[in-house]
């Protein structure tokens, strides 16, 4: 305890010392933005863009940003354990997860575990809604999660760095350094999540009374990033982006008789990017180098492990041209060869070549069209044929109406196309239909948009025991998947007082066509809403989460309970010039007894003391 008032008192004193060497905040003169077409051919979609100052007042992983501030509905297998999305009812791996322009869903199994990424070593994070297949392939469905590096040219040198201590000894470390000119720039950073994560379980005991706590759910999350750009004309920029992640963390007990087990997951991502204009010409090459590998311990006392890893090389072509004032054209040619070997799926090669055709009609400044197709060729599965339409119209500064129609598809992951005891090398794409309306209203301080969806899911791949005994993926799920998305954003300023709110409410429905039944562990209803007050120095943040009740697929444990939680947040600038804040969360704050995921709780109230430096 000594030696952390030491440390606290050190870190105060920076505070202090730091304030003399901060410039003054100037408007950014130009950014480099690694995902272009999120932005320039999505107007008929709704896009929610969580800037940096959102996401440093939120907690590091990338799973509690979303969940408290989208419509997402999140499983979570215990408090930074594997952590997987459900986007408008579908299922974990219909959400695609973007990278700088680069889908990068896991190729072993189709979805991503949000809690293997941490928020802040990203500049920008958005959620795009709906179908988005043309764009980024296979997955796109119920939508897509971009996290974006952007680059900034201009004069500048600065230094982040966010400390975090928290109950049940979880520490964080964020570090990052910008330095730029007009011809150069450069983000380099790291960040460190662990934790010993032996959290109470809230009235939660054994048999003999006495209490139940989470056991074997040690994990330490570590990510290196560099990220650089070159102005080689005014016109011409080349641009590296490189970002290597480890995950090691035990696997959380369900019953304390279980055997421990550990699970290790590793990534590296490197993307060479080159961009031109030249009159009504346009060019954007991408080549990227993606590999991941998990290791997964049915004994952590043993040195034994399963594994499995993929290796993918992905070349990309975008060339634009402007046709007509009003009109531009895009030709977008993919080529991504996969390799993937384990311990369960043999060692396997796939290849797969895609062109796609974009236009983009700005009738006149209220009315945008949009028209898309998508043709893949694969070695290992017969691919659909891919469109999107859309329209935005915005009749007056009150309102503005956006209508898209699409298809959307995802292909066959290695487990499900070659797992040794099931594999299934016949599997088609699981395809969709999907058409939504959105309406955004704005008046004064308040934007509030409504949009209402229908997803139509064909071959939807659901392994089944084939035997009694072997199970196996076949093609015989339909699901029709529909509801509604609102969201509510108000700010305004008194003085030296400033309140926000931001709320959003998601009601699904996502039924089994043949039995139905609503999907497993899909919630009716999911709110979650932010206020936020400020004056001064002083901030104060407050959150809720609402999510409805689930059906498992347990017998046993046929249902898990709608739950509610709260998060309190309070900040204050020890800085002279917003260089030093220091931050205290109390999360959980009603101590609610809730889980995600049957048996896997979540903990109860605790608390994190966070530390922000600007040098």
């Amino acid at each position: 305890m000594t030696l952390r008032k030491l440390i606290f008192a050190l870190f105060v004193l920076m505070c202090q010392l730091i304030s003399a060497q901060n410039d003054s905040i100037t408007n950014l003169k130009e950014v480099i933005v690694s995902d272009r077409t999120l932005y320039s051919s999505n107007k008929s979609q709704s896009i929610q863009i969580l800037n940096d100052s959102v996401i440093n007042k939120n907690q590091s992983s990338l799973t509690n940003l979303l969940n408290y501030n989208s419509v997402l509905y999140f499983k979570e297998y215990g408090r930074g354990m594997l952590s997987t999305v459900s986007f408008r009812g579908t299922t974990a791996s219909q959400t695609a997860v973007i990278w700088n322009g680069i889908n990068v869903n896991s190729q072993l199994n189709g979805s991503a575990d949000f809690n293997t990424f941490t928020a802040p070593d990203f500049n920008t994070i958005s959620i795009k809604a709906g179908g988005g297949s043309v764009s980024y392939g296979s997955g796109a469905i119920g939508g897509t999660v971009h996290l974006s590096n952007d680059l900034v040219f201009k004069n500048k040198f600065e230094n982040d760095l966010r400390l975090d201590y928290g109950s049940f000894n979880t520490i964080g470390v964020n570090y990052k350094i910008i330095l730029s000119n007009k011809k150069w720039s450069t983000q380099v950073g790291f960040s460190r999540n662990s934790s010993d994560n032996d959290y109470p379980y809230v009235n939660q005991y054994t048999w003999d009374g006495t209490q139940r706590k989470n056991e074997n759910g040690q994990y330490a999350t570590t990510n290196l990033y560099a990220n650089v750009g070159y102005k080689i004309k005014p016109n011409s920029v080349v641009t590296f982006y490189s970002q290597s992640s480890n995950t090691d963390r035990n696997l959380s007990l369900i019953s304390e008789s279980d055997s421990k087990t550990k699970y290790v997951n590793t990534f590296s991502r490197n993307l060479l990017e080159y961009s031109t204009t030249k009159d009504r010409f346009s060019s954007n090459y991408k080549v990227a180098y993606l590999t991941e590998q998990y290791q997964y311990f049915e004994n952590i006392d043993s040195d034994d492990f399963s594994f499995g890893k993929s290796e993918s090389l992905i070349a990309k072509m975008d060339f634009g041209y402007q046709l007509l004032e009003s009109i531009k054209l895009n030709g977008i040619f993919d080529y991504n060869r996969t390799k993937g070997f384990g311990t369960s799926f043999g060692d396997n090669t796939r290849q797969i070549g895609a062109i796609a055709i974009k236009a983009v009609e700005q009738h006149n400044e209220k009315w945008q069209n949009e028209l898309g197709f998508r043709k893949e060729v694969s070695s290992d599965y017969d691919s659909p044929f891919l469109f999107s339409l859309g329209s935005s119209y915005v009749f007056n500064s009150f309102y503005n109406l956006k209508i898209n129609l699409s298809k959307n598809f995802r292909i066959p992951t290695f487990n499900d196309l070659y797992w040794e005891t099931g594999g299934n090398p016949n599997l088609k794409p699981e395809s969709s239909y999907q058409a939504e309306v959105g309406n955004v209203f704005t008046y004064k301080k308040f934007t509030l948009s409504e949009t209402v969806y229908f997803i139509k899911i064909s071959d939807l791949i659901r392994w089944a025991p084939l035997d009694g005994s072997n199970w196996t993926p076949e093609n015989i799920d339909r699901v029709n998947s529909y509801g509604s998305e609102t969201n509510l954003g108000w700010s305004n300023t008194y003085g030296k007082n400033n309140l926000a709110l931001n709320a959003s409410y998601a009601y699904t429905v996502s039924e089994n066509v043949d039995t139905g039944e609503q999907l497993n562990y899909v919630p009716y209803h999911k709110i979650n809403s932010n206020i936020s007050y400020s004056y001064k120095k002083i901030a104060v943040t407050y959150q809720f989460l609402f999510n409805g009740a689930v059906t498992t697929p347990s017998q046993k444990y046929h249902l898990v309970k709608e739950y509610w939680v709260s998060n309190l947040g309070v900040y204050y600038d020890l800085g002279k010039k917003s260089t030093c804040k220091i931050g205290l969360q109390a999360l959980n704050l009603f101590n609610q007894n809730y889980q995600s995921i049957s048996q896997h709780y979540m903990p109860g109230r605790n608390f994190t003391i966070n530390l922000t430096f600007k040098f």
